[in-house]
């Protein structure tokens, strides 16, 4: 036995937009696709003869519609369908010549008066959580004034993209609001709904929105795992390394130094680097490094000297956000420090260069092109071997 083929179709408008569903189904009937079910996104299709067929929207806030009505309207010439979310469709041929379900404009808004409220209610509702939504993620964005360096290390990209479908949520609630109201006011003064209206262009909108969403949604899905993969925690290696990174004994230059060790799980936290991935920085390094040099102490007797460095390393996708980068990176490390301790040099090797130095500690901020980098050194070695050893590593990964 024969199989009637089934076709899914993308929807082309929104569920409320009663008049372009009836044109929509009328035309596809006449290609030969008669409908059979309504889902979310997509209506399901008999594939049969093509027929010349009328199609009718009815509302009602039941999920299912009362069997009497249903025998009802089939006496008059129309045949229930299929239902979908307050609307309900029925069917009948031309030839039948049937007469319209309702006659008078004015008592079928009778029918819109409760999806009225209800449409609106809603639309309050997601409104509210739209700017609650707002407000948090902006608490993520703005709350310590870095956002450049927020979005570099990809914390609130996921929560800004479902800001963004919550608002796209809301607007869709709200136009369905809107555009209920707007046909209950015009079947008030006696203006029926127009059952050939016009849905081509808005299929056509209606699939890419969804479109660029449905992508959206999957990016944002995808992230975490392409974050969690390229997200990792080793003891970093003694001996030199091709990491963009500024290492202990290339600014202590001193033999006796030795590592201060710190372990946690086989990893030493003393000693160790993290690399990371975003969007925006799909290159990032932070690291640790700590050493003592046997036999010498702090001036003041204050203990062993123990110099220690840091690094900070970024290669980002859009190079004009590095001296925001540097900024915010300034703005998020420098604590209790006055901003006017980080002083801005001229460097024939840095787009941007600043620097906070006092007798033991030694901070530098630093973009090049695409590449920002922040080292923090705690120790009695002059900051130009810092800066060389920059531009030392720099220079070492823009030829790799």
């Amino acid at each position: 036995m024969k199989m009637d083929k089934v076709v899914r179709k993308l929807r082309p408008s929104d569920y409320w937009s009663i008049g372009e569903h009836e044109s929509w189904f009328a035309d596809m009937a006449s290609q030969g696709l008669h409908l059979k079910k309504m889902g979310i996104h997509f209506a399901h299709f008999e594939k049969v003869e093509p027929k010349k067929m009328k199609y009718r929207i009815e509302v009602s806030m039941k999920k299912r519609m009362r069997p009497e009505q249903i025998e009802m309207y089939a006496e008059s010439g129309w045949d229930y369908v299929t239902g979908y979310q307050f609307f309900h469709v029925f069917s009948s041929p031309v030839e039948r010549n049937a007469p319209e379900i309702h006659t008078d404009p004015a008592e079928q808004s009778y029918t819109l008066e409760a999806l009225d409220k209800k449409l609106a209610f809603n639309a309050g509702m997601v409104v509210v959580a739209l700017l609650i939504m707002i407000a948090m993620v902006s608490a993520v964005w703005f709350f310590d004034g870095t956002p450049i360096r927020t979005l570099v290390e990809g914390i609130a990209i996921q929560q800004t993209i479902l800001s963004i479908f919550i608002g796209y949520q809301a607007y869709t609630s709200l136009r369905a609001a809107l555009s209920i109201r707007a046909l209950r006011n015009d079947l008030i003064e006696g203006k029926p709904i127009d059952h050939h209206a016009p849905w081509k262009k808005h299929q056509r909108l209606h699939s890419t929105i969804t479109f660029l969403f449905t992508l959206l949604l999957g990016l944002t899905a995808i992230m975490p795992f392409v974050q969690l993969l390229n997200h990792k925690t080793i003891t970093l290696p003694g001996e030199s390394t091709d990491l963009p990174i500024v290492r202990l004994a290339d600014i202590e230059q001193n033999p006796a130094l030795v590592r201060e060790k710190y372990f946690i799980d086989d990893i030493d936290w003393a000693n160790r680097y993290t690399s990371k991935w975003s969007p925006f920085a799909p290159v990032q390094y932070d690291t640790d490094e700590s050493g003592v040099v046997p036999g010498e102490v702090w001036k003041g007797l204050s203990g062993e000297y123990s110099p220690s460095i840091s690094t900070n390393y970024y290669q980002l996708t859009i190079p004009a956000m590095a001296d925001n980068l540097v900024f915010d990176l300034i703005d998020w490390y420098r604590h209790e420090n006055p901003v006017e301790d980080y002083v801005e040099t001229k460097h024939p090797d840095f787009d941007l260069l600043i620097v906070r130095e006092d007798e033991y500690m030694k901070e530098v901020f630093a973009s090049r092109g695409r590449e920002v980098i922040f080292v923090r050194y705690n120790g009695y070695a002059n900051v130009d071997l810092v800066l060389d050893s920059i531009v030392e590593k720099l220079e070492h990964t823009s030829h790799k």
